[in-house]
């Protein structure tokens, strides 16, 4: 019989009765029911209850064992009474008769459960990652990423596609983030960056020659962590050559949302062609350039119903070059005072004013804004919303990249707060036409709006005689539920057209040849048409396991500061590390540490700062 086990925590079905069997796994659960102990063995594959008599010579051990101590255990396999099965385990018809018991490692006192997914603070959940990730929810959902990846590289390489790697140790590059930089030893004063993407990378290996590639590649941001992106991700990375936008849009469709009926799990995914939205259009009806489209409202442009009408403070607002957007909430107007108080203490929270709201009924326009503005616009309103008798409808009004923004805000509350938001499916859509450049309000220059390697639309011409701020890019991104997933472009191949675009953004063609140079040079050997995208790997699993932030999808993340409390970095080195990279540290004055307050687990604690849970 092998050493540690025969069968997994998960195998044994009745057909196995009257067998002797090995196992091996942690202890999940004890329970004592007077004569008889059970202990849940728990490993990868699933759980299997185990049985240990009174005056069994293994009983001892077995009850002073903590959770999620390790043991080896044999026994033979039986039948559970009828009343006992339990049909939620797939081992729930059988049980194993303890005779014989090795422990193999045991556990400390446990800083949180892992039997059940409590409430653990996150932090101390990083901390001991290691136990975090032996919970059902986190080792199902790192299963399905490694599902996920595997299916996703079959469907790139059945179309064609061919995977590369490309290096991980690079230059510095304008991706719209801040680099993490390496110091160069054997290079004084010179630093390599981690690629934010590999997008010189690929594109250069069109250039060399091959036609479709692909990468599940690491990229680096230095930038503050959220709950939708971290220091460090994975992205499905694709480059193809000789393609147009429609190209790209027909041969990556299938593969994204192939992968998604795969382990949509009786979810409902959106058919193709999926909808094409022009990034203005997308602000205006969403007030987003990510709108979830489970939620059936749209948003009305009503800046001429307020201009120069009787409701002041909007009239105002027009008369300064601003404008007014309208949120429909049907079915609303019946709501208590309260739930129109509540949304307008919520826009003030946001930082907003307040929120302004039109009641239709049988008898009329209700609220505060009707009865300052004339019926005649109030009707036209409720016209373009398409209200009816029982429905409200909400405002909002100002800058109109500010007005936009907030009321995709509202819409996005209004979906939730009136249970609008379609579940279980995945609606997807290619937000298109983004600009190609924007306007930095601190710096009052041009900067990129997207990615800087993209084809302006119009090209030279366009970048010659056009307001820089009206020019489009083949540009374009995929949006899931609410979360960008992918985003790509047509790229620009040609040199003069690249060393005219950074002109516009600031960079003189000297700047652009200094970072660029490698590009700039390979584009003036034959460089053909060529385009992509990345596809978010951590947020099409988080999409797919149904969680709200990254962490949950990655085996080991950090924090929101960027740490990594389980492995402690970052972390200081020894000077003499300074001295061989020939860096001078300039730290900023160290603050006074403040007193932990009573009570508080202090940074460096371990099981004895942690409320420990389990048996003694």
């Amino acid at each position: 019989m092998h050493a540690y086990r025969t069968h997994t925590c998960g195998a044994l079905r009745a057909a196995d009765a009257g067998q002797t069997v090995r196992l091996s796994g942690w202890v999940h659960r004890k329970r004592d029911h007077g004569g008889l102990l059970f202990v849940d063995l728990r490993d990868h594959y699933g759980l299997t209850q185990c049985v240990i008599p009174t005056g069994s010579a293994v009983f001892d051990t077995a009850e002073g064992l903590r959770p999620e101590s390790v043991i080896t255990v044999t026994g033979e396999v039986v039948r559970r009474e009828p009343s006992t099965v339990n049909p939620r385990l797939p081992t729930g018809e059988v049980e194993l008769r303890v005779n014989h018991l090795v422990v193999q490692s045991v556990a400390d006192l446990l800083p949180f459960q892992v039997a059940v997914d409590d409430d653990a603070p996150e932090e101390m959940r990083l901390r001991y990652r290691f136990l975090d990730l032996r919970r059902e929810r986190l080792q199902r959902n790192m299963i399905l990423r490694a599902k996920v990846i595997h299916d996703i590289r079959e469907r790139m390489i059945a179309a064609g596609f061919n995977e590369f790697q490309t290096p991980i140790l690079t230059s510095s590059s304008p991706e719209g983030a801040r680099d993490f930089l390496v110091p160069a030893r054997l290079h004084p004063g010179k630093f390599y960056a981690l690629p934010q993407a590999p997008q010189q990378f690929k594109q250069l290996t069109m250039v060399a020659g091959f036609d479709r590639y692909f990468q599940i590649a690491p990229c680096f941001r230095d930038e503050a962590g959220r709950a939708d992106r971290t220091l460090m991700f994975y992205q499905l990375d694709v480059e193809m050559s000789f393609v147009t936008q429609d190209d790209v849009f027909a041969t990556m469709e299938p593969v994204v949302r192939g992968t998604f009926e795969q382990f949509a799990d009786g979810r409902a995914v959106d058919v193709s062609p999926w909808r094409r939205i022009p990034y203005a259009q997308a602000m205006l009806d969403y007030g987003s350039d990510k709108p979830d489209l489970r939620n059936p409202l749209v948003i009305r442009d009503v800046t001429a119903q307020f201009a120069e009408s009787g409701f002041g403070l909007f009239a105002k607002i027009v008369a300064g070059g601003g404008v007014v957007r309208a949120i429909p909430a049907p079915g609303s107007a019946g709501q208590p005072r309260s739930f129109f108080d509540k949304l307008n203490e919520w826009a003030r929270a946001q930082g907003a004013g307040g929120l302004g709201y039109i009641a239709f009924d049988a008898e009329g326009a209700k609220g505060p804004i009707a009865k300052n503005l004339q019926a005649d616009r109030v009707e036209a309103i409720r016209e373009a919303c398409g209200l009816k008798p029982g429905d409200a409808v909400f405002f909002a009004a100002g800058k109109e990249e500010d007005a936009a923004k907030f009321a995709g805000t509202v819409r996005t509350r209004l979906g939730s707060e009136l249970d609008l938001i379609e579940k279980d499916a995945f609606r997807f859509c290619w937000i298109v036409d983004f600009p190609m450049y924007e306007l930095n309000e601190e710096t009052g220059r041009v900067d990129f709006s997207h990615n800087p390697f993209s084809m302006p639309q119009g090209e030279l011409e366009a970048l010659n005689t056009k307001d820089p701020l009206t020019i489009p890019a083949f540009q374009y991104d995929i949006v899931c539920n609410g979360y960008e997933m992918a985003s790509g472009a047509i790229r620009n191949h040609k040199a003069e057209i690249m060393v005219r675009a950074f002109g516009i953004a600031g960079y003189p063609p000297e700047a652009v040849e200094e970072r660029f140079g490698g590009m700039l040079n390979a584009f003036r050997y034959g460089a053909p048409p060529h385009g992509g995208m990345a596809a978010g790997i951590d947020r099409i699993v988080m999409l797919l396991a149904e969680e709200k932030n990254l962490r949950e999808v990655n085996m080991y993340p950090m924090n929101q500061q960027g740490e990594d409390l389980m492995m402690g970095a970052p972390s200081t080195v020894e000077p003499g590390r300074w001295k061989e990279l020939h860096i001078k540290p300039d730290l900023p004055p160290a603050k006074p540490a403040a007193a932990p307050a009573q009570g508080a687990v202090t940074a460096g604690s371990a099981t004895k700062g942690a409320s420990p849970v389990g048996t003694p």
